[in-house]
C-alpha cells in the first residue's frame, strides 16, 4: 500500500471548458481586501511574485517587505504563550503543557475535527479533547461506482471500540467522511443510482451507530467537469439537497431520536468572479436548509510551486465576506465552519517541499534553533533554515497566535471551525479550543 500523504490536496483543477462566470454583487475579492493600505499594495506585490518568479526569490521578496508593526498580544491562554515574539525554547518547552482542566470550552460555537487513519494519535486526540469538540469526522469512507451499481467502501477502517470509548468521554457527535468517488455523471443522471447513494449511507450509519456524515463530493465534481454543464450542476445541487433531507428522516434510538446530520465540505473561492466550478453564495443558501454545516477548506493558499503562508488572515476574511456578504446571516454563518489547519509546510527555496507534522516542526526546532518570525501580512509565523545539502528553507507552522487569531475572526463571523487535522497539532494548540 502506497504510503498516504499527511494532507489531502485541496486544489480544484480548474476545467479547460470556458466557464460562465457567476459575479456577485456587493462582495469583496482577495485582492480588494489585501489592498487597503501601502503595507497591503506591497503584499499584492509580493503575492504576485509568488506565482510567476521562482519560489527563492519570491520568498525573499516577502520576507524583505514583511512589516515589523505587530499583532496586539493575547492574553488568551494563561501561560501567556499566545504572542507574536515566542521563541523555538518556549515552543519546545511549552507545547506538551496543557491545562489540567482538558474539558472546558473556550471556543462556544461548532467545532469539527478530523481524524486520520494513517495518524494513529489522531485518535488519541480525539479521546483526550472529546468536550473541545462538537464533531469527530474519521477519514473512512469512499461511495464508488461497481459496474452499474454502487458500493461503500471503508467499514474496514472503522473502529467501534474507539466510538464506544469516545461516548464515555463526552458528547462529541461522530460523522464519519466520505468522499463521493462514483462516476458522477452516471449517478447525477440515474435516479435509481442516487437513490441506491442515499440508500447506502443512511445504512451505514444505522448500522454502525453514526451521527451522519460528512460528505465530499465538489471537488471530484469539478475535476471531472461536472459543475461547468449547468444541468449537472444542478443536479449536483439536488443530490446534496436529496441526502440532506434523507438524513433528516433518519434518527437513532441511541441519540434519542436525534435526526441524522450532514456536513458538506466546500473549497474557497479564489475570485469574487465566479467560475462554474466554485462554491458560491448563492450555492450555500441553496443548500441551507439540507446541510448542518460547511467545512470550509480556508488553507492550502500556497504550495511547493508558490511557497508562503498556509491562510493568510486576511484572505479567509475575504473568503467568509464574499460567501457571507457584509451584513452576515448569523443563522447561515453558524454552518460555516472556518478550515484550520494543524500541519504546516516546509519549502526547499530551490524547489519542491510539502506538508510538516507537529512531530516534524518540533525536530526541525531542536536541530535549527531558529529565529522565529512573525509576519503581519499574514499573520502566521515562519523561520528560515539551510539544510545539509546547504539549500535554504523557509517553514510556516500554526502558532498560539496564528490559531487565536484565526478563532477571533471565526468568533466574528459567529462561524463554527474544522481543523485538519487533529493529529498533526501540538498539544497545547487544544487550551485555545
Amino acid at each position: 500500500m502506497a504510503k498516504p500523504t499527511k494532507r489531502r490536496d485541496r486544489r480544484v483543477a480548474p476545467s479547460s471548458a470556458t466557464a460562465q462566470n457567476r459575479k456577485q454583487p456587493n462582495s469583496s475579492t482577495e485582492q480588494d481586501v489585501l489592498s487597503e493600505s501601502t503595507s497591503d499594495r506591497k503584499l499584492i506585490l509580493i503575492f504576485v511574485v509568488f506565482f510567476v518568479l521562482s519560489p527563492a526569490i519570491a520568498v525573499l521578496v516577502y520576507l524583505k517587505y514583511a512589516p515589523d508593526t505587530e499583532t496586539p498580544i493575547s492574553s488568551a491562554r494563561g501561560g501567556g504563550f499566545v504572542k507574536t515574539d515566542v521563541t523555538y525554547q518556549e515552543v519546545l518547552a511549552e507545547n506538551s503543557r496543557v491545562s489540567e482542566n482538558a474539558s472546558r470550552r473556550n471556543f462556544g460555537n461548532p467545532v469539527l475535527a478530523y481524524i486520520t487513519p494513517w495518524n494513529s494519535k489522531g485518535y488519541e486526540i480525539a479521546k483526550r479533547f472529546n468536550s473541545k469538540f462538537t464533531h469527530l469526522s474519521p477519514v473512512w469512507y469512499e461511495l464508488k461506482s461497481q459496474g452499474s451499481s454502487l458500493t461503500l467502501d471503508g467499514r474496514h477502517n472503522a473502529d467501534a471500540e474507539w466510538i464506544s470509548e469516545l461516548r464515555t468521554k463526552g458528547d462529541a457527535l461522530v460523522l464519519p467522511r466520505v468522499v463521493l468517488e462514483a462516476l458522477p455523471a452516471e449517478m447525477l443522471r440515474k435516479k435509481k443510482q442516487r437513490v441506491k447513494a442515499i440508500q447506502l449511507i443512511i445504512t451505514e450509519c444505522k448500522e454502525m451507530g453514526y451521527d451522519g456524515i460528512v460528505l465530499e463530493s465538489w471537488s471530484r465534481w469539478a475535476a471531472y467537469g461536472i459543475l461547468d454543464d449547468p444541468d449537472l450542476r444542478t443536479m449536483a445541487l439536488q443530490f446534496i439537497q436529496e441526502l440532506g433531507r434523507a438524513l433528516h428522516s433518519a434518527s437513532l434510538e441511541r441519540n434519542g431520536g436525534q435526526k441524522l446530520q450532514l456536513v458538506y465540505v466546500i473549497g474557497p473561492p479564489r475570485s469574487k468572479e465566479l467560475e462554474m466550478h466554485d462554491f458560491g453564495p448563492a450555492d450555500l443558501r441553496s443548500l441551507d436548509g439540507a446541510v448542518d454545516g460547511f467545512s470550509l477548506m480556508t488553507y492550502d493558499f500556497s504550495g511547493p510551486n508558490n511557497p508562503g503562508p498556509n491562510a493568510p488572515l486576511k484572505w479567509i476574511h475575504s473568503i467568509m465576506l464574499l460567501l457571507l456578504g457584509s451584513g452576515g446571516d448569523k443563522g447561515l454563518a453558524r454552518k460555516v465552519f472556518v478550515g484550520l489547519n494543524f500541519y504546516g509546510n516546509d519549502f526547499d527555496l530551490s524547489g519542491g517541499g510539502g506538508a510538516i507534522t507537529g512531530a516534524d516542526y518540533l525536530s526541525l526546532l531542536e536541530k535549527h534553533k531558529p529565529l522565529l518570525r512573525w509576519e503581519n501580512n499574514s499573520e502566521e509565523h515562519l523561520f528560515v533554515y539551510t539544510d545539509q545539502n546547504n539549500a535554504k528553507h523557509v517553514v510556516f507552522y500554526p502558532s498560539l497566535m496564528s490559531i487565536f487569531l484565526r478563532l477571533e475572526e471565526a468568533r466574528r463571523w459567529d462561524g463554527g471551525i474544522s481543523i485538519w487535522e487533529v493529529g498533526q497539532g501540538l498539544d497545547y494548540f487544544y487550551d485555545l479550543l
